[in-house]
């Protein structure tokens, strides 16, 4: 049986750093909180933004508010321009296609944006479902989300997660899927390899060959 592989989004098909970081910078502004540094703020890709804002001073009853003021910003510009898929991700994908494996979309990113954002830059093509968090905080945290994947699509035994954080690894292992940790993202890699990813990528060529190999 062909192996089905669940991507990450941010960070992992897409550069989404410069709008994520923009935006949540908007949004501590617009709450009067001190922006941090650039590189302080790269934690902002990918895990849920409810907890993230907490982390860098927003106080738990803001932490709704502060993501609507982020989405303010991100809707109309920081979604889908100031975004960018890297390079090789589409050759990948079409290669992992045409060779027989389904491939998901499992993201902590509101689900309908994620939608937005394959579509706009024509990859939703080579996905069989697109699944990510719900617009509350009800489902943001990646095994939520994973479950929520596995229980839409019936998926079950020769699976593997592609992600560019610990968050993705963890994930995945709540599971029971192993992991494959991708070096151009978000994330560390040393990160991922403590939470037990089972490789690390560090082009595309090397996570077609680790993720086609028998």
């Amino acid at each position: 049986m062909k192996r089905s592989i669940l991507f990450d989004l941010d960070g992992t098909l897409t550069d989404s750093g410069e709008g994520i970081l923009n935006c949540a910078a908007y949004a501590l502004e617009q709450l009067g909180i001190p922006v941090p540094s650039r590189e302080e703020m790269r934690v902002f890709v990918g895990p849920p933004l409810h907890e993230t804002f907490m982390k860098f001073g927003v106080p738990e009853h803001l932490a709704e508010e502060a993501v609507r003021l982020y989405r303010v910003r991100y809707l109309p510009t920081g979604m889908l321009f100031e975004n960018r898929p890297y390079p090789g991700i589409p050759e990948l994908l079409e290669t992992l296609q045409s060779r027989g494996h389904r491939l998901y979309i499992a993201t902590s990113k509101p689900e309908e944006m994620a939608v937005k954002i394959l579509n706009h830059f024509d990859l939703a093509k080579y996905f069989t479902r697109i699944c990510g968090a719900s617009m509350d905080p009800s489902r943001t945290a990646k095994d939520a989300v994973i479950a929520y994947l596995l229980q839409e699509t019936g998926e079950a035994g020769n699976m593997i997660m592609v992600g560019d954080t610990e968050f993705d690894v963890l994930g995945a292992k709540a599971h029971g899927i192993p992991a494959i940790g991708v070096s151009w993202g978000y994330g560390l890699v040393e990160n991922m390899e403590k939470a037990g990813a089972a490789a690390i990528a560090y082009d595309t060529a090397e996570l077609l060959s680790l993720l086609t190999e028998d």
